[in-house]
């Protein structure tokens, strides 16, 4: 890597307080810590500012200025930081069948990570916005895996492994995946449609989620929701702009100083 992450300030950031070793426990408290601390958001592309995938950039926006980012900057961060503990880490790339029929052809448009610890390979994902695995999952077929939050699977499907999550009682497709590596080069392109192409929705629509000890928040536009585990959902339309911008600042956690054309942007969804 040609960037250190500060290690320090990204614990800090997170609230990770323990020795940091390349062993399946660290894993799980780091995944768990940063899937809480750094939400999933799409501020950048939402008020057409670029979305940066230099390392650098990247930790100055996640860690130092207590942003978030979506999934090409949430994995990066994490891949770097994981690899400075000594994790062996490979990149992965997804198409996205969330809500959609699991024979949809969609492209490659997320990423993932895949990790081998001690021979046994599991996958780590930290950027799939409202339904962000909360632990590591073994890359092991069929067999329904508990996390902080929901339980996930790994089911075959033809040539990929597809991601499954248990919302409810209802087994609910994520992604769809191989093991072949990616690389920062296939990111940037995957990263340009998603952040400037006029079909993309993180162009268009406001996007924000973060897991809580027993549940979500999820922004989308102008509802919030609170997803429970053990309870129905609840939610709220905001009336105002300013309702908006307190839930990004308050419910999660974004400084949003730095974001001169926000309001206007918001302001522009209540006129739709």
């Amino acid at each position: 890597m040609s960037h250190t992450i500060d290690l320090q300030q990204y614990f800090q950031r997170i609230g990770f307080t323990q020795v940091a070793r390349p062993d399946l426990a660290t894993l799980k408290q780091i995944q768990h810590l940063h899937t809480s601390a750094i939400p999933f958001e799409n501020l950048n592309p939402f008020t057409g500012q670029p979305v940066r995938l230099e390392l650098e950039a990247i930790e100055e926006k996640l860690v130092r200025q207590h942003r978030g980012g979506y999934c090409f900057e949430q994995n990066k961060l994490f891949k770097a930081v994981l690899e400075q503990i000594g994790f062996q880490v490979q990149g992965l790339a997804a198409r996205v069948i969330f809500n959609q029929p699991i024979d949809a052809i969609s492209p490659f448009s997320h990423m993932l990570l895949l990790i081998d610890l001690d021979g046994e390979p599991y996958i780590s994902d930290v950027g799939f916005g409202g339904m962000s695995p909360t632990a590591p999952l073994k890359l092991a077929l069929d067999s329904e895996q508990t996390t902080p939050h929901e339980a996930y699977r790994v089911v075959q499907q033809d040539l990929y492994y597809r991601l499954e999550a248990r919302i409810k009682a209802e087994w609910k497709p994520l992604y769809k995946f191989h093991q072949e590596a990616h690389f920062d080069k296939d990111y940037e392109v995957m990263n340009w449609y998603t952040s400037c192409h006029p079909g993309s929705h993180f162009t268009h629509t406001l996007i924000a989620a973060r897991s809580v000890p027993g549940g979500r928040y999820a922004l989308r536009n102008l509802q919030l929701s609170r997803h429970y585990l053990d309870r129905d959902s609840e939610q709220q339309e905001f009336k105002d702009p300013t309702e908006v911008l307190s839930a990004l600042q308050d419910v999660f956690g974004i400084d949003i100083s730095a974001l001169p054309d926000l309001s206007r942007q918001i302001d522009q969804l209540f006129d739709e």
